[in-house]
């Protein structure tokens, strides 16, 4: 049995990795377009800092966070005075927080995708009369739909396993921002092995089951193309 302050920690798990997945396809969707597309010279310098987050230590990416939603910077200052609430160890902090730990979950995927997919279908909806608006949502993301399921999938998943960012820039506070990682650090601190396992077992189901799924789409892909 899951006890009731894990399933209010993994309700918040969830909760943060479904509004940072769909913010993440939001903000991703037109960056990934451009870097598919552009000939900007000096693009790579764009897609080296987007992949930062894969070889930066989550500690030291959460403690740049943390010093970027103090009070005392530009940005925490800022939404202090407009909410009257810090940024740092807040919900709406896990969330900037994790949509920059999983940007290129999400962001590469759909650039690989976009760049296969090319111009040619803009350019044959263009003869046809579409605008570029036009036709990139009714061509290119009809087309781009196993893309934009595999980067749901990842960015979802990521998220689920966030630890050191989390607890960097939101600490452990319950129905806030305790996560379900960081309840299975707690339990592991105090010896309470059973707890950790059955928490850490859904966690583990969820992702296995969101892989499953995405490398059973990209094979029905293949096999369609086939």
């Amino acid at each position: 049995m899951i006890a009731h302050a894990d399933l209010i920690a993994l309700a918040t798990t969830l909760k943060l990795a479904s509004i940072s997945t769909l913010v993440l396809l939001l903000l991703c969707t037109p960056v990934a377009w451009w870097l598919a597309n552009t000939r900007w010279r000096y693009k790579h310098i764009i897609e080296a800092i987007v992949a930062l987050p894969l070889v930066l230590p989550p500690t030291v990416l959460g403690f740049y966070l943390l010093l970027w939603f103090s009070p005392q910077s530009a940005v925490g200052s800022f939404y202090q005075q407009l909410t009257g609430s810090t940024l740092a160890f807040s919900f709406t902090g896990l969330v900037i927080g994790s949509v920059i730990y999983s940007l290129p979950f999400v962001l590469q995927p759909l650039q690989n995708t976009f760049s296969a997919i090319g111009r040619r279908p803009l350019e044959a909806a263009a003869t046809l009369g579409a605008s570029p608006l036009d036709s990139f949502f009714s061509v290119v993301v009809p087309l781009a739909k196993p893309g934009f399921i595999t980067a749901s999938a990842l960015g979802f998943a990521h998220t689920l396993g966030e630890f050191g960012v989390v607890l960097m820039i939101g600490g452990n506070i319950p129905g806030e921002t305790r996560v379900a990682s960081i309840a299975i650090y707690d339990h592991v601190e105090s010896l309470q092995y059973a707890n950790a396992h059955s928490l850490a077992l859904v966690l583990l189901g969820v992702s296995f089951l969101l892989l499953v799924f995405v490398y059973a789409n990209n094979r029905s892909v293949l096999v369609s193309k086939a």
